[in-house]
């Protein structure tokens, strides 16, 4: 778990974090260098979870590098069953990474919402329901593990 008070905002106690697989961990379905270590860094303070279509077909591959099993968004209404998920877990202890269009409903309802640049792309509506725009995905697992960064980019 991970416990800040940020000025401003309020309290945060973060249990699981959530993300986008393609174009926010992997591109063209291959794990970006550097996800597998900072994310195993993380998993003694937050459950882990990965959503994806698998749009690639290399879901199985990523899952055995990471120790993990995505859970299969099943095509239509990605961001509903996305959002639907964090709510599920309990969106107040769930901090969110994605960087697509089908992300934008998770990242506002989770408690923290963050969005990452990616030569993917990045949507404007993902963007907007972000409460945080970090360059890439490494940047934004950093975060957790130096959470004052957090308290200094979101305090008002």
């Amino acid at each position: 778990m991970i416990e800040l008070t940020i000025p401003g905002r309020g309290d945060l106690s973060l249990e699981h974090l959530v993300m986008d697989v393609n174009g926010t961990l992997a591109v063209d379905g291959i794990l970006m260098d550097g996800v597998a270590r900072r994310i195993a860094n993380l998993r003694d303070r937050l459950t882990v979870h990965l959503l994806t279509a698998d749009t690639h077909g290399g879901q199985a591959a990523i899952d055995h590098l990471l120790n993990l099993q995505a859970v299969r968004i099943q095509r239509g209404d990605e961001a509903g069953q996305k959002a639907a998920y964090v709510r599920q877990l309990g969106a107040e202890h769930v901090a969110a990474i994605g960087q697509g269009a089908n992300d934008a409903s998770m990242l506002a309802a989770a408690a923290l919402g963050i969005c990452v640049m990616s030569i993917e792309g990045l949507a404007v509506e993902a963007l907007n329901s972000s409460d945080l725009l970090m360059p890439d995905i490494l940047s934004a697992l950093d975060l957790f593990d130096r959470p004052l960064r957090l308290i200094a980019s979101l305090r008002k």
